[in-house]
């Protein structure tokens, strides 16, 4: 049995989706729904479809241009879908596709661990940051 070399043991870890391994896609994916941005508008519109400037509402600090460009790569990947009504004004509502809601219940408890825990993280960053160096 012939050994492989490690160029060939990175294409087939790849093609497995080892997101340990560097150039494994899993990578940018895990990068992408770890974005604050993105878990707020997941959990934002778990309720329904909803319009832009309602997002932009819910999600307080979130600029123009980051809302549109979260939005729109959360729409290439797959996780919301974009409906365009013709009117005066243009109406635009996003909703989760059903991969997006697939990922719901994990963005929800992450949102809901640091809602229940941000105390106890800044306990423990005040007790560290007054540790002796």
């Amino acid at each position: 049995m012939a050994t492989k070399t490690a160029a060939e043991r990175r294409t087939e870890a790849r093609r497995a989706y080892d997101a340990y391994v560097q150039e494994c896609p899993t990578r940018h994916l895990l990068d992408r729904i770890s974005d604050k941005w993105v878990s707020l508008l997941l959990t934002a519109l778990a309720g329904g479809p909803r319009r832009y400037g309602d997002l932009s509402r819910i999600v307080a600090g979130v600029s123009q241009k980051m809302l549109t460009q979260t939005l729109r790569t959360m729409e290439r990947d797959g996780l919301v879908s974009r409906a365009v009504t013709v009117s005066v004004p243009v109406r635009v509502d996003y909703e989760l596709t059903e991969l997006g809601r697939s990922l719901l219940p994990v963005m929800q408890a992450i949102k809901s661990w640091a809602e229940t825990h941000i105390e106890d993280v800044l306990a423990a960053r005040e007790r560290y940051d007054d540790r002796p160096n």
